[in-house]
């Protein structure tokens, strides 16, 4: 017990950190630490495994016990969300046409479904919305999970008793604590997800991307640093940046070592309790982050799509560009419910400029090849803007009652 409150008592970040840094100088000197691995993979599992449920419970909890409606902090969360994803995708393009990118082309990747437009991509999108409750959360499809749960949610509000609300209520709480455990253990698993990836991936096939790999991280990094903090900036007129750094911290770093926004919703969650956020409105806007907030995603869309036209000669106006921007939002939404993500939406959109579909796979090929760092950084991106949206939506709110801001933005309300 002695060594278990020596443990919590340091605080998470450090505790990752060094998890980090162990990982790293295991990964360079060791080979086949099976154990080591082992550690990265049962995180992973954990979090993706009790995620599907922790969502369903709480929003379903959220909706059978809160208000008559969702105010205007729910609509003004998914402008956030949707114009966050517009600015990504067109600062991909502009990144793309100062910094102009060809593609070394390799062997066609694989894939049961490629989508080959926006039709589709929606039609995926709505199909996964509807599709059996039980199977959403066994597979963890998570935009059938937020429609399930708000359709039952709605339901259990109008017709359930009080002692029915209670028992929702209390097994979200039930879920929720055995997220915490889970999380409080993010050190060991980042440890095992750092090793194996620093074993198994020389920086040497880096190489040939480098500049491909750079200009996709710097746009989300505009995105992160820019881009997010000045629409929170207009939201609630004060620094953003306090809020920005500490969701890319709590957030951003683990999402960037399991690479899944799914499996980051319980960290999301519990950063918003930390902010004092309402769980009403967070248990909602959080799964419906993970689905339509993809400013990562849109980032990877538009730049690899114009690096397939770029390597195979065909010119595009900037004006087609703006349009795939539009594309890019549009589909971006629709990754989570697609098998292989935002890679997998790249066909579609180069089929915009008469890309051929071989091609087009290669470049996908690509992605996958450089995904370790750019399936991170995206999402990284996309799971901390969840929280980030989210708490200025519900801050704006406190400014407009005349509720102080907290502490750590500059104003006087409890410190949380």
């Amino acid at each position: 017990m002695k060594i278990v409150k020596a443990y919590n008592s340091v605080s998470l970040i450090v505790r990752i950190i060094c998890g980090l840094i162990i990982g790293v100088v295991l990964g360079l000197f060791f080979d086949d630490l099976f154990l080591i691995s082992a550690m990265g993979k049962i995180f992973v599992g954990a979090l993706k495994g009790v995620a599907p449920i922790l969502v369903f419970v709480i929003v379903v909890s959220a909706l059978a016990r809160g208000n008559d409606k969702l105010d205007r902090r729910f609509g003004l969360v998914i402008a956030l969300y949707m114009t966050s994803t517009f600015l990504a995708s067109f600062a991909a393009v502009v990144g793309s046409f100062i910094f102009p990118q060809t593609i070394v082309l390799t062997e066609a990747a694989e894939a049961e479904v490629v989508p080959t437009g926006v039709g589709e991509v929606m039609m995926n999108l709505v199909m996964s919305m509807i599709g059996n409750p039980v199977e959403s959360v066994q597979k963890g499809i998570y935009i059938g999970i937020l429609f399930w749960s708000v359709m039952l949610g709605f339901a259990a509000k109008k017709t359930a008793s009080d002692v029915t609300k209670q028992f929702f209520g209390d097994i979200a709480d039930i879920v929720s604590m055995s997220v915490r455990w889970i999380i409080n253990l993010a050190p060991f698993g980042i440890l095992g997800l750092v090793y194996e990836n620093v074993s198994t991936n020389g920086v040497a096939i880096f190489a040939v991307y480098g500049q491909l790999l750079a200009l996709l991280v710097g746009c989300m990094l505009f995105v992160a640093l820019v881009v997010d903090p000045v629409l929170v900036a207009i939201v609630l007129r004060t620094n953003p940046y306090p809020l920005v750094f500490r969701c890319l911290r709590e957030s951003g770093v683990t999402a960037f070592f399991t690479r899944s926004s799914a499996a980051n919703i319980p960290v999301n969650m519990e950063l918003c309790k930390k902010l004092g956020l309402d769980e009403e409105m967070y248990a909602v806007s959080i799964p419906l982050g993970a689905t339509i907030n993809m400013d990562g995603a849109a980032v990877t869309i538009a730049v690899m799509s114009l690096a397939a036209a770029n390597t195979v000669g065909i010119k595009v106006s900037f004006t087609t560009a703006l349009v795939l921007a539009f594309i890019a939002t549009l589909a971006a939404c629709g990754a989570s419910g697609i098998a292989g993500g935002s890679l997998l939406l790249i066909p579609m959109a180069c089929s915009l400029f008469g890309v051929n579909p071989d091609v087009a796979m290669q470049v996908v090929a690509v992605g996958f090849i450089i995904g370790v760092v750019q399936d991170s950084v995206e999402t990284a991106l996309n799971s901390s803007g969840d929280v980030i949206f989210t708490a200025a939506a519900e801050y704006s709110q406190w400014k407009r009652k005349g509720k102080p801001l907290p502490e750590f933005l500059g104003g006087t309300a409890e410190k949380h």
